[in-house]
């Protein structure tokens, strides 16, 4: 082999391997981009489901208290009717209706409290806590107690401004996601 084969050669060989160095090192970085492509648009999936299961949770919660609300104004009517049979009748029928929303509302805001964040899951927390008076009341009205309808009345800003921090809190963290 002469010399200018040899050059040829070295030539033909080192541009192959550069060509072989160059499509690995190429390979390598598509890999590499392909997996922080696919892990942001799993990441984006990831916070875009978070945030519709926050979002239901939230509205649920708002559903459930307004329904509970429903059910106050009902006993709250009857609480302010003349004692007699009929009347405690009337509210012991609604009060295991309103232990049964209760146990809903209860739920809703455990499900608030998992799906966070800390702000919105203490206001949803609040808003549970906040049927206790009518509880109370409609307890007190059941053991013969008269006159608990104001106590019952009183209990509805304290009730509705909750749902309304609640309200806050998730528009909040919603718009912040």
């Amino acid at each position: 082999m002469d010399d200018s084969m040899v050059g040829t050669l070295t030539i033909a060989a080192l541009t192959g391997g550069t060509a072989v160095l160059a499509s690995w090192v190429t390979s390598r970085g598509s890999t590499r981009a392909a997996r922080i492509q696919a892990e942001i648009a799993a990441g984006a999936q990831r916070a875009e489901r978070l945030r519709e299961s926050r979002r239901a949770a939230y509205l649920d919660l708002i559903e459930q208290t307004h329904l509970m609300g429903e059910l106050l104004w009902e006993i709250g009517d009857t609480l302010r009717l003349p004692g007699s049979a009929a009347r405690t009748t009337a509210l012991g029928e609604l009060h295991v209706r309103q232990v049964a929303e209760y146990v809903k509302i209860r739920r809703c805001a455990r499900v608030v409290e998992l799906e966070g964040p800390p702000r919105v899951a203490d206001a949803a927390l609040a808003v549970q806590k906040r049927t206790g008076p009518f509880h109370a009341a409609i307890t007190a009205a059941l053991a013969g107690e008269t006159d608990t309808h104001p106590a019952f009345d009183a209990a509805f800003s304290p009730f509705w401004k909750a749902l309304e921090n609640f309200v806050d809190a998730a528009r909040g963290a919603h718009q912040m996601e």
